[in-house]
């Protein structure tokens, strides 16, 4: 069993070197599929994880939710059944032997087609509660989907038939593994997770407007307490937390990426005050604006 998950590790290891080239990112034709590859480690990134499965097949990586860290390789993957704000970090990738990863991103409509179709038994309440990212082990049959999934790039013809086969194959495969509760948080009308995704896309969309927790939880259906209770076990934040969080990552990319000054930065995003700003952003990132920008672009 050892040599078949080497085998097929390998030539997955393979397509997706091929596929990228020169870049660390290449978004193929398969509709979710995208292909990343990383050849040195690093510094913790912050982003925004959409929901996805994240397989590598090569090096390590570490994501930071809030106070905790998941860690996984080419023997576990993650799942993240939301829009997060992560810290992300390559750990393990060199030149010769880079971080190599396949990431599909989660289709609800079709998870929720397999669970009506397939009769499976819904997880434990527990299981399907916790935080909206979880790690699963990866499995020869997990492996051999996925590399099914990434060999129709040589075969792009088939690829609008044969493509949703294979997808589908993978999120069973998810549903039925310990990190299926994950997808049941997807594919189930009645969980919370539905509403606080709905929340989610609202602050992402909005981040810029005032923010009145009572409001947000009445525009998704749920009084305040619950709607507290739910994001932040959901998220590792509070709905105020996810907000700031959008809107310094947001002015961090506006003063690196068009130059723009500090205090237009926090205008544009939100704030009113660019001390208040200049306080926030230093606990965030751990170092004043101008010192941070300036430590990036070097």
């Amino acid at each position: 069993m050892n040599d078949d998950f080497e085998q097929i590790r390998l030539r997955l290891a393979a397509r997706i070197v091929r596929w990228t080239g020169n870049s660390e990112e290449f978004t193929t034709p398969i509709a979710g599929l995208s292909l990343r590859q990383h050849s040195l480690a690093g510094a913790p990134v912050n982003c925004m994880l959409e929901p996805a499965i994240a397989m590598p097949v090569q090096g390590a990586k570490r994501t930071r939710l809030g106070s905790e860290v998941y860690a996984y390789d080419s023997r576990r993957f993650l799942i993240t059944s939301l829009d997060l704000p992560v810290a992300m970090q390559v750990v393990e990738a060199s030149p010769d032997s880079p971080y190599l990863s396949a990431v599909l991103r989660l289709d609800p409509r079709v998870i929720s087609d397999l669970v009506m179709e397939s009769g499976l038994h819904a997880p434990k309440r527990e299981v399907a509660g916790g935080p909206g990212m979880m790690l699963g082990n990866t499995t020869v049959g997990l492996l051999t989907a996925f590399d099914r999934l990434l060999g129709l790039l040589d075969e792009p013809e088939l690829i609008p038939t044969l493509a949703p086969l294979a997808q589908r194959e993978i999120f069973y495969r998810v549903l039925r593994s310990e990190a299926g509760g994950h997808l049941w948080q997807i594919a189930s009308i009645e969980n919370q997770s539905r509403n606080i995704g709905r929340a989610i896309d609202w602050l992402k969309s909005s981040f810029r407007e005032p923010l009145r927790v009572e409001d947000l939880a009445a525009r998704v259906g749920m009084s305040p307490s619950r709607f507290h209770h739910h994001f932040r076990r959901l998220t590792a934040m509070s709905p105020l937390q996810f907000q700031k969080w959008l809107r310094l990552t947001e002015a961090r990319r506006l003063m690196l990426i068009q130059g723009v000054d500090a205090s237009t930065a926090a205008y544009e995003v939100g704030y009113e005050s660019p001390s208040q700003f200049s306080r926030e952003y230093s606990r965030q990132f751990g170092a004043s604006p101008r010192r941070d920008v300036s430590g990036l672009v070097q």
